[in-house]
């Protein structure tokens, strides 16, 4: 036995933790022990053994955090467990349950505890508030129950007051919860058997009424582009900061989260470029943009007195402007009917699409979307920076045209408080 025992050494997995592979790969020492490495650079232990006929695996922590020699001890306990005939796989998930159980006394306290786990992969703040707001208002009633005391009841106690009047956010909220149930059964806090009490399809479908089919759905309210130029013509005689935002937002057809949460350092004045790092963009990939000469005006003055990591659009030291910034500007300029996605965006897209002889594959690498099948994605390799910038300098040339006198205006502008 002793000959198949030890084949690691400290120094050669010290090598594997500076390995990086395309693939998940183990490297065993012996006994049921082993290191696996996976692509995205964590190394871990992990024991695997036969336990009344089947393969079972548990993990035995970070290779970072746990040692060569700890782990091998761990395996020798987990060996003389079998050989005395327990399990210690079983013994051991059952620990790790009942101290999950142990840390969360009701519905409330897990929701939260997951709300704050998941935030991590959200880019979007906004996320967040309606998650928590979804478990600490809307589904209220379930905070003080246990996990396994949420029954079919007791969640249609919280959707039937939304269901016909809010439906859309009675879905949402049915959606989540039923997340947090999986979440909890996951994590061994709910014992088998059991049905997800939240579940739409083949449960609550056959107790509340069919959803209401919306209109548009999916779309947000977006200023016809043949609007755009006079909208912008009054936006330019506004001070404030949250219209040279939102002029920005239109001029790069950019998310809002992009726009206010830009820094010094994404901007290169001289070489009329925005890159938006991968982690502030939805689709995870960073993405270019080619500023326009009017673009460029805007950020100048902004951007002079900046250090690096500064917000363009702060209020104040390390607080950009807030979410509901634009939208409220927008309300003030009569305007409210639409949003700042659908003006930025999808008056974008209109225009390029019914205005312009640029390539759709252009106009939708301008959002950052991704055009075409996933084969013809994978045959395009660039971005295509040079047709987008001049694609962009044409939608700037348009936005201005009102201001530059080519379109006339329709009336006096509306009455407004002093710019914010």
């Amino acid at each position: 036995m002793s000959a198949m025992l030890n084949k690691l050494s400290a120094r050669g997995v010290a090598a594997y933790l500076n390995q990086r592979v395309s693939k998940a790969v183990a490297y065993g020492d012996g006994g049921g022990l082993y290191l696996r490495l996976r692509p995205n650079g964590v190394a871990s232990w992990f024991f695997v053994s036969s336990v009344g006929g089947k393969r079972r695996e548990i993990g035995l922590g970070s290779a970072i955090d746990v040692s060569l020699s700890h782990a091998r001890q761990r395996a020798a306990e987990f060996r003389q467990a079998i050989v005395e005939g327990n399990d210690p796989f079983a013994d051991l998930a059952a620990a790790k349950a009942a101290a999950r159980k142990q840390k969360f006394d009701n519905f409330g306290q897990f929701a939260d505890a997951l709300v704050d786990e998941l935030s991590a992969g959200w880019s979007n703040p906004v996320h967040l508030r309606q998650w928590r707001e979804t478990f600490r208002t809307k589904a209220k009633i379930l905070r003080h129950l246990e996990l396994e005391e949420v029954t079919t009841d007791a969640v249609l106690d919280v959707l039937r007051p939304l269901w016909i009047t809010q439906n859309e956010t009675a879905s949402r909220v049915r959606g989540r919860i039923e997340r947090v149930l999986d979440a909890a059964r996951a994590r061994g806090l709910i014992t088998p058997p059991w049905e997800n009490p939240a579940r739409w399809r083949g449960h609550l479908a056959h107790l509340l009424p069919p959803r209401r089919k919306l209109t548009a759905r999916g779309h947000q309210a977006a200023m016809p582009f043949e609007e755009i130029p006079q909208f912008i013509h009054k936006l330019r005689q506004r001070s404030a900061l949250a219209a040279r935002a939102l002029e920005l937002t239109i001029l790069c057809a950019t998310r809002t989260n992009e726009t206010l949460k830009a820094k010094r350092k994404e901007f290169d004045l001289e070489r009329r470029t925005w890159i938006v790092p991968a982690e502030r963009t939805k689709m995870r990939r960073e993405h270019r943009i080619p500023l326009s000469d009017r673009a460029a005006e805007i950020l100048a003055p902004l951007c002079e007195p900046l250090g690096s990591d500064d917000y363009v659009f702060a209020v104040s030291e390390g607080n950009p402007l807030s979410q509901m910034s634009m939208m409220m500007l927008l309300r003030r300029m009569g305007y409210g009917d639409y949003t700042v996605h659908g003006t930025a965006r999808s008056s974008f897209r209109d225009w390029a699409g019914e205005c312009t002889m640029h390539s759709e594959s252009v106009a939708e690498a301008a959002l950052a979307h991704s055009a075409g099948d996933a084969t013809v994605r994978a045959y395009r390799r660039g971005d295509a920076f040079e047709k987008r910038r001049s694609l962009m300098a044409d939608w700037a040339t348009y936005c201005a045209s009102a201001s530059a006198g080519s379109l006339p205006t329709d009336g006096p502008e509306l009455e407004e408080p002093p710019a914010t």
